[in-house]
């Protein structure tokens, strides 16, 4: 995710707790995402629908603080 802002993301996670938890979150979702659609854990299309709404609006929020960031470098 954000390749392009591989250092900044290291850089943030490191000093910023709300984009450690957005990050964190985000991934955590993905991973269930991920389960559900490989039925290592139980989940209906619905279901894995709705966390995939909720993993791109943590993408979203992430890449607003990233942009924010960097526009203060």
């Amino acid at each position: 995710m954000f390749p392009e802002y591989r250092d900044l993301i290291t850089q943030l996670k490191s000093q910023d707790a709300h984009f450690t938890r957005l990050f964190d979150k985000h991934n955590e979702l993905d991973q269930k995402i991920r389960n559900m659609e490989a039925h290592i854990e139980p989940g209906s299309p619905v279901e894995i629908e709705v966390l995939k709404k909720e993993k791109l609006v943590l993408k979203d929020q992430l890449y607003t603080v990233l942009k924010k960031a960097e526009a203060t470098k």
